[in-house]
């Protein structure tokens, strides 16, 4: 079959063919339909040799949907055919986060060398791949295979980000975003469908903005030095409420912390690099920081029930599998709107 590989530190990806993947017990052939393109695989490929954590050659994607192709020993619960979603963040399954349906917290994972597709694990831009585990797989249930797809990372690790946040969100409140690509855009959309409160965008060019504009943000601001100033002026110098930060980068998680209001939360979703100091007085009063890691299974089911009754729409370029490699050039130089989703049976 073909796949999109990493396999040189430094060099960009790869269109490759390898032998065809054969599910073990307890594992599930899925025949690929539609795998999201991220940031974090720029991130990974941006590494240098001895920081990564799997070896290569690596098939990349990580948000994946398909259709059962085949079930290995002692698979239940699926048959042949049926369309799914493939849930990302796997862990053992038995720890006491796993227990609790977070296995993107599985305190075991890095032990048993267990890690995502796409991420260390074959991935999903393929034309097959193999599930582990029936239970990281998620009925699609009649949505569009190509706009469901990113739900699995774009969807689902904003929502996580966002209902943490929840009890702040009140009528009144303020949200910013920063960043309204791929998860970004969703961020929008979900903050407007969960919340009642005022959304406020930030990106670095006016095209990003409009998509932002486009997806419900109620205000949109240039992201630059004088952002946190311009959000303090909106919210009449009080600050933000929550504060997203799906870029992650040194100058806006400074911004971040500037613009969070007294006792707001500042989350930090991108992989740039920042990091933000918590000192007596910065940021404001009783701010909390925290970086999450995408979802639980469960908040994936919920995910995608928003996209059935409409609520969440992601924006999406669609490509062969021969120009996987294209999209993430596009991604790199900031081209995509939205999100970029490879088609490897397409």
């Amino acid at each position: 079959m073909k796949a999109l590989q990493y396999r040189t530190v430094g060099a960009p990806p790869e269109v490759v063919t390898v032998p065809d993947p054969e599910p073990g017990p307890g594992q599930v052939l899925l025949r690929v339909t539609a795998a999201g393109v991220c940031h974090s695989d720029i991130a990974v490929m941006s590494w240098p040799a001895d920081q990564l954590p799997f070896p290569l050659p690596l098939t990349l994607g990580h948000e994946g949907v398909g259709t059962v192709e085949a079930l290995g020993a002692g698979v239940e619960g699926f048959a042949v055919g049926d369309p799914v979603a493939v849930y990302g963040p796997w862990g053992c399954g038995a720890c006491s986060m796993c227990a609790q349906g977070k296995e993107n917290y599985c305190l075991r994972a890095a032990e048993l060398d267990i890690r995502p597709p796409g991420l260390g694990a074959p991935g999903a831009i393929a034309e097959y791949m193999v599930v582990d585990s029936p239970r990281h797989l998620v009925p699609l249930g009649g949505l569009d295979p190509v706009r469901a797809a990113p739900l699995t990372d774009a969807g689902l690790t904003p929502y996580h980000a966002v209902k943490r946040s929840l009890p702040k969100l009140v009528p009144g409140s303020t949200a910013v975003v920063i960043g309204t690509g791929g998860l970004g855009h969703v961020a929008i959309q979900l903050l407007r469908a969960m919340t009642a409160a005022r959304v406020v965008a930030l990106d670095v060019t006016e095209e990003k903005l409009a998509l932002a504009r486009a997806v419900g943000a109620h205000e949109t601001v240039l992201s630059d030095a004088s952002a946190a100033a311009a959000v303090r002026e909106l919210t009449g110098g009080r600050g933000a409420e929550v504060v997203l930060d799906f870029v992650g980068a040194p100058p806006t998680v400074t911004s971040a912390g500037a613009m969070a209001g007294v006792e707001g939360d500042v989350t930090i979703v991108g992989l740039g690099g920042g990091a933000l100091p918590v000192g007596f007085g910065s940021p404001a009063y009783e701010v909390s920081v925290a970086s999450p890691y995408w979802g639980t299974r469960a908040e994936l089911i919920e995910v995608l029930d928003l996209a059935r009754v409409g609520a969440v729409d992601v924006h999406v370029e669609t490509y062969a599998l021969d120009d996987a490699p294209k999209a993430y050039e596009r991604l790199h130089e900031g081209r995509v709107e939205g999100r970029a989703v490879i088609l490897p049976n397409g």
